[in-house]
């Protein structure tokens, strides 16, 4: 992803998550797990003392942290927090809005389907080959 006017983002590197992180990857600082509570705990053995996780997204469709055990299963001294986003004020969009604006960020659209193809939509989602976004649109009446 390119950034305008020499904005760089504020990460030293992406890791692309290949199912395990325990044992590869070491040094983390923070960490945003978008895959949600199926890849948690393995997110947090990358993370060190004093580091932070963020978890914010259900990606990998589990969606409750069965059998979790915060004494066990956050290691001592790193930090996990979450993001929800369900409900966001005006002023909250608008700054989305105004950051992609004046980063000149483009989502990737993977593919676009009409509202009536929504099975469609969902089978292609299941079978994770769409590159980007999937897109739902609304237009009129189906006769």
């Amino acid at each position: 992803m390119e950034f305008s006017g020499g904005k760089r983002p504020e990460a030293d590197e992406a890791v692309l998550d290949g199912g395990i992180l325990t044992g590869r990857i070491r040094g983390v600082s923070k960490a945003l797990d978008l895959v949600g509570p199926r890849s948690l705990k393995d997110t947090l053995t990358a993370v060190d003392r004093g580091g932070v996780v963020c978890q914010t997204g259900l990606l990998g469709g589990v969606y409750t942290l069965n059998g979790f055990d915060p004494i066990k299963d956050i290691p001592n001294g790193v930090y996990l927090t979450g993001f929800f986003s369900n409900y966001p004020t005006q002023e909250a969009v608008d700054g989305i809005f105004s950051f992609i604006r004046e980063n000149e960020l483009v989502p990737r659209v993977g593919k676009v389907y009409n509202f009536h193809d929504i099975c469609e939509a969902l089978a292609a989602q299941e079978a994770g080959g769409v590159n980007g976004k999937i897109v739902i649109t609304v237009q009129g009446e189906r006769k």
